[in-house]
């Protein structure tokens, strides 16, 4: 597949995009993660509609990952996931697979009071019927609830991956058995290795979600945002970025600084929300203060940040694969 977009028919449906966001508030950031922004805190967050759900998302999400998949961290976990909750956050993304459950568990024991206050969503690495329905029952169990907003397909990046998820006895049908008893309202997808990969199963499934990796290094090799974001934008998908900070590898001298560029930089393309896991409650509400005051870039500067990565992609998409 070489299927390219138009830079500049692309970056006008993005400008379009963002155009009906209403943002209120204004706030400061000036590090990667500094001091807490200044800010009203009363201000909310600008909210996008997730694809065709019919749910709108704030611009920051909760990711379930650093702290939150680490054990002996239930404090501070708990105290980052109702801060999260507090400050207007309305959707929570958690796996199976992360700190194998432990994650689920932490975001289950504030589920338990607070589950109507988000969309919650959880994924299966299992590609098979049976193990992603024992995965799922192992879900609803540490996330307290009974029900998903969205149950997706954990880190899909080959053919293999294709041929056993749509298999007689795949993940597939787990998922619309489960869908059939209202104990999941959506299905999704993600992937951060191979944009092709996910573009042909977008192809052969009508998933309501993709979960997709958008950074400003993402251009230099096997682009997400030439090659997979066009398709799920005209899909009307309820697309979400990850690895907007690379794990902090995509900050170098010379490169991108702050965290507010990187999360401009995504933000600024059409995606519904971003996940990005959180270390400690600065990190949150600095992150969450750059999503209030969030403005698209213009072309000149989304591609001057895109000029900055260019010596360092590699290290700042090491999740992709290099064939």
């Amino acid at each position: 597949m070489s299927r390219k977009v138009d830079r500049r028919k692309f970056l006008k449906t993005t400008a379009g995009a963002v155009a009906g966001i209403t943002v209120l508030g204004e706030g400061k950031v000036s590090s990667v993660w500094g001091k807490a922004a200044d800010g009203p805190a009363s201000t909310k967050m600008p909210t996008r509609p997730l694809g065709k759900t019919g749910h709108s998302v704030c611009l920051f999400s909760l990711g379930g990952q650093s702290t939150l998949e680490q054990p002996e961290t239930e404090e501070v976990s708990l105290a980052i996931i109702n801060r999260a909750l507090d400050l207007g956050v309305n959707y929570v993304d958690t796996a199976a697979a992360y700190g194998s459950g432990i994650s689920e568990t932490y975001i289950g024991k504030v589920m338990k009071s607070r589950r109507k206050e988000v969309y919650l969503a959880s994924k299966t690495h299992d590609r098979s019927y049976e193990g992603s329905m024992r995965l799922l029952d192992r879900t609803l169990k540490n996330l307290q609830t009974d029900h998903l907003d969205a149950w997706q397909i954990h880190h899909v990046g080959s053919q293999e991956d294709l041929d056993r998820m749509f298999a007689p006895d795949g993940v597939i049908k787990a998922m619309e058995k489960a869908r059939s008893e209202k104990i999941i309202k959506y299905i999704g997808i993600t992937g951060h290795r191979d944009p092709f990969v996910l573009a042909k199963a977008l192809k052969q499934y009508e998933f309501d979600t993709i979960l997709m990796a958008l950074n400003a290094a993402d251009r230099h090799h096997n682009s997400f945002i030439e090659n997979l974001l066009p398709l799920a934008v005209e899909k009307k998908m309820g697309i979400i970025g990850m690895k907007i900070p690379a794990r902090g590898r995509i900050f170098k001298e010379g490169g991108l600084t702050t965290m507010e560029q990187a999360m401009r930089y995504t933000l600024s393309f059409p995606v519904s929300t971003v996940i990005i896991g959180i270390d400690t409650l600065p990190h949150l509400e600095e992150n969450i203060r750059i999503a209030r005051s969030f403005s698209p870039l213009k072309p000149a500067e989304v591609a001057l940040l895109e000029g900055k990565t260019k010596p360092y992609f590699e290290d700042a998409t090491w999740f992709k694969s290099r064939g």
